[in-house]
């Protein structure tokens, strides 16, 4: 039984429906449930755009790479880059009043809110994010 799906991307924005594409498919099949796809959706796509145009510095020729792993209840999705990664820790708060205005900055806002989990490893060159769906899921890639 096979609980892991990869899949390596070119860093184009046209790329992302691919990635997209492989969680409106778990979710048809019956394995992700619906109050997590929404979720689930939204953080993957935000962290692969962010692989796409910050980790791989604007060149499309770089890869990025998605897996998805399922063990038990637990789903994690990690998202890589072969960029030098980014300090995580000291990003600026987007809910502060003086970066409200700012039309950039609050994806990794979003995915801390919206996941179960999250870890950055590499230097921040990968993200990990982790959801519990509730029930077991196996699937077969």
């Amino acid at each position: 039984m096979n609980n892991r799906i990869a899949i390596l991307i070119n860093a184009r924005l046209e790329e992302l429906n691919k990635v997209e594409s492989i969680i409106d498919q778990l979710y048809a099949d019956g394995k992700l449930p619906e109050e997590a796809y929404g979720n689930i959706l939204v953080v993957v796509s935000e962290a692969t755009l962010n692989a796409i145009h910050h980790g791989s510095g604007g060149d499309a020729e770089k890869e990025v790479e998605v897996i998805f792993d399922f063990e038990g209840t637990k789903m994690t999705i990690e998202v890589s880059d072969s960029g030098k990664g980014f300090d995580h820790q000291n990003l600026p708060d987007p809910t502060d009043p003086a970066n409200i205005e700012k039309g950039s900055g609050r994806g990794i806002f979003i995915m801390k809110n919206l996941s179960d989990e999250i870890e950055f490893l590499n230097e921040g060159s990968t993200v990990c994010l982790s959801f519990d769906l509730g029930t077991a899921v196996s699937v077969q890639a």
